[in-house]
């Protein structure tokens, strides 16, 4: 849909406005009408040549503060649209504007290659890494050549491979997670897509080289797990990170797809949440409005939090990085209890029944020597 069509799309998600490139979402109405004013504003000032400049002034403050009311109460559905927003910078994008002399590298040497996941050498800051991401492609042709970014078996073949490659060199490994899930197609299931994912999780669980994992946008199911053992695991302000997606999740639980809002509530999946559970280290910040306003504010922040991880991680001893690895992953999402009071618990629970058996052995014996003074009385 052409931008100057001013028209609603058939789910009623997004609208576009006149004389802007911007794409709305549906919470984004507001914005749409204040865009309508000040683009009558500037058609009377070509008209009439009268000065409106305060008056396009006062409507763009009332933007910007508009703009900031709605992204400081996201509901979760809602950072869910934001996070599939069709102009938020994808894998490519970062490519472009973070990484330097990036060298692509193809094929999984078992099947294929998979468009769905790059692999590359590249450079950030003053490191030299081995970037893993997911790409949903740009435009349809893309977007159907990489299948809307959900990998097949290949996909995840592919950067282990490359992930081991990294090991051998000594170079880090950064991911950039951006997949709805793994491709569940038939030819994906025949060629051991849960054995990929399963193998993909083993190996970076033990991988002698430090990981930072990054949610850029989507991050479902096992598609996203694929690439998310990390040593740092963060996420995008406005992106989001599921077991499954909110219309796969209503569609189970409740037989229908309209129950999607109620679910992602129930999913726990915005980036705030998922901090307070522990389930992530860092939220990356975007700009008000989200990345897809100011790509070069939220490329910067994305390239700042890598450098500072990486420069933190290599400090480490390889032993100590993969034992506190494997620890962080299974203390993640200790909902009730921390590990401290889980092993404190379980010692006074043994104390407690070391003190019951030493009780009940003091009692016998002293019922012992009550029988007997009985009968010798």
């Amino acid at each position: 849909m052409s931008n100057d069509e001013g028209a609603t799309q058939a789910n009623g998600s997004v609208v576009a406005v006149p004389l802007n490139t911007t794409t709305y979402l549906d919470f984004e109405k507001p914005l749409v009408r204040i865009e309508h004013d000040i683009a009558e504003l500037q058609l009377e000032h070509g008209q009439t040549k009268r000065s409106v400049s305060a008056d396009i002034k006062q409507q763009r403050s009332r933007y910007r503060s508009t703009l900031k009311r709605l992204y400081t109460n996201l509901t979760p559905w809602e950072t869910v649209l934001v996070a599939r927003h069709p102009q938020r910078p994808l894998t490519t994008d970062y490519l472009k504007t973070v990484f330097r002399d990036v060298c692509e590298l193809h094929g999984d040497r078992c099947f294929g290659d998979d468009d769905a996941i790059i692999t590359a050498f590249a450079r950030v800051g003053g490191h030299r890494v081995m970037v893993i991401g997911h790409n949903k492609g740009k435009d349809i042709k893309e977007r159907v050549a990489c299948n809307f970014g959900c990998a097949h078996p290949e996909g995840y073949r592919k950067a282990l491979g490359k992930m081991r490659l990294a090991q051998k060199y000594g170079l880090p490994v950064v991911c950039l997670v951006d997949t709805q899930w793994a491709f569940p197609g038939i030819g994906s299931e025949e060629r051991g897509i849960s054995h990929a994912i399963a193998t993909n999780l083993m190996e970076m669980a033990r991988l002698k080289t430090p990981i930072v994992s990054v949610v850029i946008g989507e991050g479902g199911s096992g598609g996203a797990l694929g690439l998310a053992v990390a040593d740092r695991v963060a996420m995008f302000q406005h992106s989001f990170y599921s077991v499954i997606s909110p219309e796969g999740c209503a569609a189970i639980l409740w037989k229908t797809a309209e129950r999607r809002q109620h679910a992602a509530e129930a999913l726990r999946l915005t980036s705030t949440e998922l901090s307070r559970l522990g389930a992530i280290d860092d939220v990356i910040p975007e700009p008000v409005g989200g990345a897809h306003r100011d790509p070069a504010a939220v490329a910067a922040n994305l390239e700042k939090y890598i450098v500072g991880s990486l420069d933190s991680l290599k400090r480490m001893k390889l032993p100590t990085l993969v034992r506190k690895r494997q620890e962080r992953v299974r203390q993640m999402c200790s909902f009730y209890e921390s590990p401290l009071e889980v092993k404190a618990a379980a010692e006074a629970a043994k104390e407690k029944l070391a003190t019951r058996r030493a009780t009940s052995r003091s009692s016998r014996i002293s019922g012992r020597f009550t029988r007997r003074e009985k009968i010798s009385g």
